[in-house]
């Protein structure tokens, strides 16, 4: 619903940093990682069938890699050195190798099946997620939506959804794999040698207490970067939008350069988030090729020396549970900026589904069809904005069928009597009757079934003509559709196009233009049936002959129905039952064309700016 901008509720956007620095961390919210990490898992969670087919594949193949180390120190024990020569028992390697053979195809297999299911576990996730949040969206009150940018609703609907995807189809196995690798191998290890394992796990909490520092430091970097590209998004959606206005006042300059100061700043969060997190890939390969050549030492001179009965064999596999002690460990640390990246966005998008829906506690058995049309608005006070009202004692009766124009200046409230009264908005004081029934006691899907709004802002949808007019009614056949647009003069320009009613509208139904884009908002309410109308500037994007057309046509529409009419144009409801007039949050005049013309007032000077003489 458009509404004054004056009145408008704020939307909260990040300061205006100057430097590439400054600000970055200081608008920074705390997060609570365990709580997300454990509603995510809930959702994970609900492909169970799925979860449980990933970790068995992730079983098999990692328990494969874990025994792999040892069939190879079997095959290379059946070399031996003895009376200066060497000796091969080309049976038993044959047998080894044969058996290696074996499970490393059995883990290819695996290995493909586990990829799959990754990427069911992911999409199924992803899905769930995007289904939840498009319903909360499409749930969500008037006022959440204008208090928000929606290109950062629409950041949290594709770009953190996207990097929540990529995270369960990467990590969940990736770290179900490090955690079975760990026990294995070090398993494994005390099984060859206990006093090489523990010369091989001193690097681990090492390991493990940089990241942990890192993680925790890293944080706020990838939090801020998905802050940012909402905000990014946001930019881009108005500018797309309002390309026309930015062209019109010559502002392409001051817009890009906007851009360019959030896109510097989410270049440099990126970049420091990158760069933290690639630290930890080199810290701990570093610390794994130390372990590698300290182990590979010691295991040598204990051989040699004969204080062990260690064979080259068995300091191969050694080596090889070495590296696959600290490589998941590396895997793990790689993957803290994905996972990092994906919590900050499953953060984001909980925000929202944990925001409340619009209120719908209306109760009363309400026929829509029993409606008469008699509207009560008793002692209204309302503000979009805590301590600065726009309606502040506002007392209106109106009669059913009656035409009521209401004007005033901008910013005087005129919009925000419509938006009350459909609930896009609650007050903050007094009550709306309709039919002597307070509209809080009416379910708002039968309140906002027996009103119908044209507003000044025409909304069509990406479809045909003939779906943008039935959206008024989706019950409604081809003839009745026809008939509503004959209605409101919109029929002549419709069948003048290639496809007539079956012509395909682009975004926003930018293909037309604005006089014929109001023009079929005008036909889908008149399609709706409504018991009451609202024309919110309805006329204002048509030419005066069409103006005079559409006046006709309303004219029958409004015939036994009650119409609110938000005007600036006198010519539009100099025919009213009465015309209100608002001013500073209150009613300061009421009455027809006439009467108010008598008073010299409000109204009159209204009159004498449009017309120059009165008379």
């Amino acid at each position: 619903m458009a509404k004054d901008s004056k009145n408008a509720a704020p939307i909260v956007r990040l300061g205006n940093a100057r430097g590439p620095f400054s600000g970055l961390l200081n608008r920074e919210k705390p997060r609570d990682m365990r709580r997300t990490v454990f509603r995510l898992m809930k959702h994970i969670g609900k492909s169970r069938s799925v979860l449980i087919s990933l970790i068995c594949c992730t079983f098999v193949v990692t328990g494969i890699d874990v025994v792999a180390p040892m069939l190879q120190q079997k095959a290379i024990d059946t070399i031996s050195y003895g009376n200066s020569a060497l000796t091969v028992d080309l049976d038993k390697m044959k047998q080894y190798l044969l058996i290696l053979l074996m499970i490393f195809l059995l883990s290819a297999a695996f290995a493909y099946c586990q990829g799959i299911f990754a990427a069911k576990l992911s999409q199924d996730t992803v899905y769930a997620l995007r289904k939840n949040l498009f319903r909360k969206i499409s749930y969500l009150s008037i006022q959440y939506t204008d208090t928000h940018s929606h290109g950062d609703l629409m950041s949290r609907m594709t770009n953190d959804v996207e990097n929540v995807s990529n995270a369960v189809s990467q990590s969940i196995s990736a770290l179900l794999s490090a955690i079975i690798t760990l026990a294995g191998a070090f398993c494994m290890m005390l099984y060859y040698s206990r006093l090489m394992t523990v010369i091989a796990v001193i690097t681990i909490p090492i390991i493990l207490l940089i990241s942990t520092k890192l993680a925790k430091f890293m944080q706020k970097y990838y939090t801020q970067q998905q802050v940012l590209l909402g905000e990014l998004n946001g930019q881009v959606e108005e500018k797309v939008t309002g390309y026309r206005t930015v062209v019109a006042f010559s502002k392409e300059k001051e817009s890009v350069e906007c851009f360019a100061e959030v896109s510097e700043k989410l270049r440099v969060n990126s970049i420091w988030a990158r760069v933290w997190g690639s630290i930890l890939g080199p810290i701990t390969n570093f610390l794994g090729n130390f372990q590698y050549v300290l182990l590979a030492g010691i295991g040598g001179y204990l051989m040699i020396s004969g204080k062990s009965t260690m064979t080259i064999g068995s300091i191969q596999a050694m080596l090889l549970y070495s590296k696959k002690l600290s490589h998941p460990i590396n895997m793990i640390t790689n993957q803290y900026a994905n996972i990092l990246t994906a919590l900050a966005g499953a953060e984001r998008i909980f925000e929202i589904l944990d925001s409340p829906d619009e209120t719908n506690e209306g109760k009363k058995d309400f026929q829509v069809e029993q409606v008469k049309g008699a509207i009560e608005f008793q002692n209204i006070r309302f503000g979009y904005v805590p301590g600065e009202p726009v309606l502040k004692t506002l007392n209106l009766s109106v009669k059913p069928g009656q035409k009521i124009a209401i004007v005033g200046a901008t910013g005087s409230g005129k919009t925000t009597i419509v938006n009350l009264l459909t609930r896009f908005y609650e007050l903050d004081r007094g009550s709306i009757l309709i039919d002597g029934v307070n509209i809080t006691d009416i379910p708002k899907d039968r309140l906002r079934k027996s009103i119908a709004i044209v507003l000044q802002d025409t909304v069509l949808f990406k479809d045909t003509i003939l779906a943008n007019i039935a959206f008024g009614n989706p019950d409604a056949d081809e003839a009745q559709v026809k008939k509503a647009a004959a209605m409101a003069m919109a029929d002549h320009f419709i069948e003048r196009l290639p496809d007539g009613y079956h012509t395909e509208l682009t975004q926003s139904g930018s293909n037309l233009s604005a006089g014929q884009r109001q023009l079929l908002a005008i036909a889908r309410a008149i399609l709706a049936e409504p018991r009451i109308l609202i024309l919110d500037e309805a006329t204002s994007s048509v030419d005066t002959r069409t103006e005079i057309q559409i006046q006709q046509a309303m004219a029958n529409l409004m015939k036994g129905r009650t119409s609110l009419i938000i005007a600036h144009r006198i010519s539009t409801i100099r025919d009213a039952d009465a015309i209100v007039v608002v001013k500073d949050g209150v009613i300061a005049e009421c009455g027809n064309h006439e009467e108010l013309l008598r008073l010299e007032g409000n109204y009159y000077n209204l009159c004498k700016n449009q017309y120059g003489n009165v008379g």
